[in-house]
């Protein structure tokens, strides 16, 4: 899928993020490389993100470069040298001409050349030199990045280079979304809508989860989108009660409610998205009032969102919401035993990644992308329900992004098995 963002749009976060950069720094960062499943097979390449972010390229084997001293900025982008051999085999690398169209850089050089670009511009600094690099790291376990293996080697070679984290200063950028990256998020949504309702089309009593995920695939693939933002949850009966449930292996039989959640993805721009159905087309009493509440409790949270509250405010409205309703159904004796049937957040930012960068304690801006999820999940009932929207906060309030995607009973119950 082809960028439809403007170069100007990468222009300007690379300005931005140009002027936190102190006298004397180098930012590096790696798109990363295509990683080897089996023999000469590769996993799918997927690009690094905030290297996404400052370029809008997403091809594997290339470096940034954004240099500051004595009040100059320089950027650099380092390419592949072309081989005509190889390109018969797998295609022409990127070209400058193209990478400047895309993100508007103007300078180039190739990957043979940049170690040593890097070398001169340590040396110019005379010992003052501090090295910024996406540092981030989710887990222990999880293997070293390039980053890391390039901290470790220029931390060898320069006894004085100052190792710093550029990882806040992209978060702060990219927790506050731009129209065009707005325009991105909407067109995930309208994909992920007409893959939900073409899920709707098709359930029936005795469909297997496979099978409704293959009606998803078929949307998204029908719509350009080759690579997902994460595995969807397609998860029936019992299934539900599992919060990242993705074995989708499952028999929806007659009187289950089956939890999707899931989202297609525009030029990496995720949507992310929860609705929750009866497999045969009616919800039971006893559905209905869980579902209305776990409904209840996600329209007030929405309706809270705004500029200056934080994402622990919104969930302690959904808490409250979902505590009352369980009081009042007789699920629990106490409001301290919610815990028992809702056990994660309401909510997360949402971009580049489905959980994006972000900074949990931070408050609410205009341009933050959340989402809002509250849900009950009843093992010993087999129902698990989540309801799932995308929210944009604005000046005044805000705006949900996937408005179009049915949810209330009455409208759900009407698209369950109606092929057109």
């Amino acid at each position: 899928m082809t960028t439809t963002m403007d170069s100007k749009e990468f222009v300007n976060r690379r300005q931005k993020l140009a002027e936190k950069m102190p006298e004397h720094s180098v930012l590096v960062l790696f798109s990363g490389v295509a990683k080897t499943r089996s023999q000469d097979d590769k996993y799918p390449f997927s690009p690094n993100r905030n290297f996404y972010y400052l370029t809008g390229i997403a091809r594997s084997n290339l470096i940034l470069m954004i240099t500051k001293r004595a009040g100059s900025v320089s950027e650099t982008l380092f390419l592949q040298r072309p081989n005509e051999l190889e390109a018969k085999w797998t295609g022409a690398v990127l070209a400058d001409q193209e990478a400047k169209e895309l993100s508007g850089i103007e300078y180039f050089d190739y990957l043979d050349e940049w170690l040593e670009a890097f070398a001169t511009f340590v040396r110019r600094c005379e010992g003052q030199c501090s090295l910024y690099l996406d540092l981030y790291r989710y887990q222990w376990s999880d293997e070293q990045t390039l980053a890391e293996a390039f901290a470790k080697d220029a931390q060898k070679k320069y006894k004085t280079l100052q190792m710093q984290d550029a990882g806040p200063w992209l978060k702060e950028l990219r927790m506050v979304k731009s129209p065009a990256e707005i325009e991105e998020i909407k067109r995930a949504i309208a994909i992920t809508d007409e893959a939900i309702r073409r899920m709707w089309a098709h359930a029936r009593p005795g469909i297997m989860e496979y099978e409704l995920e293959a009606h998803y695939d078929f949307a998204l693939k029908s719509n350009g989108v080759r690579e997902l933002p994460y595995l969807p949850i397609i998860a029936s009966g019992i299934n539900a009660t599992v919060l990242h449930y993705e074995a989708n292996n499952q028999r929806a039989e007659d009187g289950d409610l089956v939890l999707l959640d899931l989202g297609a993805a525009s030029n990496y721009y995720a949507a992310d998205i929860s609705r929750t159905f009866p497999v045969n087309g009616r919800f039971t009493e006893r559905q209905k009032a869980i579902y209305q509440l776990v409904l209840e409790a996600e329209i007030k949270t929405i309706e809270a969102v705004k500029p200056g509250v934080t994402l622990q405010q919104l969930n302690e409205v959904t808490k409250q919401v979902l505590a009352d309703g369980l009081l009042r159904l007789g699920l629990i004796q106490d409001s301290s035993e919610l815990s028992r049937y809702y056990y994660h957040a309401v909510s997360h930012h949402l971009g580049l990644d489905t959980h994006d960068v972000s900074d949990y304690s931070a408050v609410m801006q205009p341009g933050m992308v959340i989402t809002i999820e509250p849900g009950l999940y009843i093992e010993e009932e087999a129902i698990g329900i989540r309801i799932e929207d995308d929210v944009l906060v604005t000046a005044d309030g805000y705006e949900v992004l996937s408005a179009q995607i049915p949810k209330e009973i009455a409208e759900v119950e009407l698209l369950i098995g109606k092929k057109e």
